[in-house]
């Protein structure tokens, strides 16, 4: 009977199949130690030359990686408590592998990405994209039983909203498309439709950034919700991450303890979280000795230096308008604000989560987008969902990848991608 290196718990006592790639091995004059792994697991399966010499010779020659499938009995560990053992009865070599080119040893950094579709075998890569995919049904549950609707948007967009400089461009049929950046103007139109919707799929972005925070694309997911205002995007945020939290707690506690996570910053992340304005992170800044001018923009620096005042992430509120895109809503108390919220991982993992009221009047959002030059025309079906009933709704967007990044405690985003694209790397 085959089973799963996870499921062996239930099956003590019982002769197992199972179907897998030698991981690394070990051995004496009379025995081999061979640590067999399926994708769910990594168990010993042991060899001896006395049950079977053939079998003992097999084992002797296979080389890490070689794929195989071992026949044997299920045994609890006898001084680790949910630890098993397989005393193998036979051994079948699938297909041998010789001169594997991650070994136990270093590697620097370059060499494991340009093997990256080998790396992912190792336990902590294994550990970071299971972390990722219970992030991912995390995401899709929470708006899910929260009565909202995926509407998928498209990966090819006719205009650059927010200019072309962190755009791919690409020939479409004879015409100019652009790889998007983000589904929030479709979801704006969506959200007209059916009241809460949201969509979750790959973005991109041109910028020539090698920080450890950036990648050329990226997974997001970004809901818009109509007759929403900023408060309520607010605490939609903050519900929403605190979801997150408790599913990767609840659910993956074996693979944050192969990362060796600390879990109590993630057992901290609690409602409610800090809100504060753009003025008082400013301020922030200087008490820490920061020379930050008002009304430029916080780089990644200035993000983390935030962060560590506060042990929970911190939502900041009230940019200048000049920071902002063009379809964000102005602060009816002071037109030089955008009614926007960027919220900060703590542990200074950057910006997660960016959003905001939208501008719902066509009279004001035609004269923002003459003031960022941008083309009138590409936006006539945008300007279309004021022009057919207008209405007041708010969303954001949140990046997995960084998410990921926060939630497992490693400091750059490559690993939290399966195959990563950043600005010199295409392959594998």
């Amino acid at each position: 009977m085959h089973v799963y290196i996870e499921d062996l718990a239930k099956h003590v006592g019982e002769t197992v199949t199972l179907k897998g790639w030698l991981y690394n091995s070990r051995g004496s004059k009379k025995m081999q130690f061979l640590e067999v792994r399926d994708g769910t697991g990594i168990v010993q399966a042991i060899v001896k030359k006395a049950d079977d010499e053939a079998m003992f010779e097999t084992a002797k020659t296979l080389g890490q990686e070689s794929s195989m499938i071992v026949d044997g009995e299920v045994k609890a560990h006898p001084k680790r408590e949910g630890v098993f053992e397989i005393a193998a009865t036979s051994l079948t070599v699938v297909g041998h592998a010789a001169d594997y080119p991650i070994t136990p040893k270093d590697h620097g950094v370059e060499f494991l990405m340009d093997h990256r579709h080998l790396w992912l075998r190792s336990k902590r890569q294994n550990a970071i994209l299971r972390i990722r995919a219970e992030i991912v049904s995390a995401i899709r549950d929470y708006f899910d039983d929260r009565g909202f609707t995926l509407v998928d948007a498209p990966i090819f967009t006719p205009n650059a909203c927010e200019g072309t400089s962190t755009l791919f461009e690409t020939e479409y049929h004879g015409d100019t498309a652009y790889l998007t950046q983000s589904g929030q103007l479709y979801m704006e139109a969506a959200a007209a439709a059916f009241g809460k919707a949201y969509c979750f799929g790959p973005t991109f972005r041109a910028e020539k950034s090698k920080t450890r925070r950036h990648l050329a694309e990226f997974w997001m997911v970004e809901p818009e919700v109509a007759f929403m205002d900023l408060a309520g995007d607010l605490d939609l945020a903050e519900d929403f991450i605190c979801h997150i939290v408790q599913r990767v707690l609840a659910n993956r506690r074996q693979e944050l303890a192969t990362l060796e996570r600390d879990i109590s910053k993630l057992e901290s992340i609690q409602k409610p979280f800090p809100r504060i304005r753009y003025e008082e992170a400013v301020q922030v800044l200087r008490d820490s000795g920061k020379d930050f001018t008002f009304g430029d923009d916080f780089g990644g620096e200035d993000e983390t230096i935030i962060a560590n005042h506060f042990d929970k992430p911190v939502m900041i509120t009230h940019y200048p308008m000049s920071l902002k895109a063009f379809y964000f809503k102005r602060d009816p108390e002071d037109p030089s604000r955008a009614l926007c919220v960027d919220v900060i991982a703590p542990e200074g993992y950057g910006e997660v989560i960016g959003g905001g009221e939208r501008e719902y009047d066509l009279d004001v959002l035609e004269a923002a987008i003459k003031e960022h030059e941008l083309p009138m025309d590409a936006f006539s079906w945008y300007r279309d969902v004021r022009k057919y009933g207008a209405f007041p709704h708010a969303g954001f967007g949140l990046g997995v990848e960084r998410t990921v990044a926060w939630m497992c405690g490693i400091k750059h985003v490559r690993e939290t991608i399966p195959f990563p694209r950043m600005l010199n790397r295409l392959s594998p």
